[in-house]
């Protein structure tokens, strides 16, 4: 009788410890390291304006959550947008030790602006309270002297003006899933990009070298991230834009392969 209390009492203490556990707490368990992680899997199919440690921000757009289109289980974040509209995960809140992150997403743009000539687009903005810098690790332009999209690291509102150093040695290429990620490193305000595992160096920017005015680059005090797509001119063609967005990280250190 008494090995039978003692078992019961010990199933009553783990059905207690079950009960008062949230299945939202652990449904997307972060590291020390990790502040932020989203696969999209856990949450309801359609729309969706916030998740674990994330809000929405749109204007003219819309998030939703999808089955994958990968032929793999789960799912995955559809953003739809319409003319120069927008649609952005954001992460507040979000900091970092020394102020410096590696972020990782898969990553899918069905379609680049080909219209109007200088078309400008943002995928990934970083900003700061203390700063009215916005640094823009994943972005990109569309360049008619070069019929094409490319990649470029870009900034918006701080000392050095508003720009984007796109190259033409990373081209946007639309209807492809890509392993994306980027490093911001306040040591010398770097931002390193690798798409699929491999370093884009022609990408990189820094305090001395960026697209802008002559005045030094420099971060602001990190504390929100936006993941999404903005398109900033107004009549684009074509002139609603599809994104796919999946198994986001955000990390103190580099994170394993998509």
């Amino acid at each position: 009788m008494a090995l039978l209390r003692k078992a019961a009492a010990a199933f009553s203490a783990a059905a207690a410890v079950l009960l008062s556990t949230s299945p939202t707490a652990s449904a997307a368990p972060t590291s020390h390291g990790t502040p932020a992680r989203e696969t999209f899997d856990r949450l309801p199919l359609g729309p969706v304006s916030e998740g674990r440690d994330w809000t929405a921000d749109t204007s003219n757009g819309t998030l939703t959550v999808a089955p994958s289109t990968t032929g793999r289980p789960g799912r995955e974040l559809r953003l739809r947008t319409e003319g120069n509209g927008r649609a952005f995960l954001v992460f507040p809140g979000l900091t970092a030790p020394g102020n410096s992150y590696w972020a990782r997403l898969r990553l899918r743009v069905d379609v680049f602006p080909t219209a109007p000539d200088w078309a400008h687009w943002t995928i990934a903005e970083a900003s700061g309270s203390d700063s009215p810098t916005l640094v823009r690790p994943l972005g990109g332009q569309y360049a008619p002297t070069d019929h094409g999209n490319f990649w470029g690291v870009g900034s918006d509102l701080g000392p050095t003006g508003d720009w984007t150093s796109w190259k033409t040695s990373a081209p946007a290429t639309a209807g492809k899933w890509q392993c994306v990620e980027f490093h911001l490193d306040a040591t010398d305000n770097r931002v390193t990009v690798y798409f699929d595992g491999i370093e884009q160096p022609d990408l990189t920017v820094s305090t001395a070298h960026h697209g802008g005015t002559s005045d030094p680059f420099t971060f602001p005090t990190f504390d929100k991230l936006k993941l999404g797509w903005q398109l900033y001119q107004a009549d684009p063609t074509p002139s609603s834009y599809d994104v796919r967005m999946d198994d986001i990280a955000v990390s103190t250190r580099r994170v394993a392969g998509c």
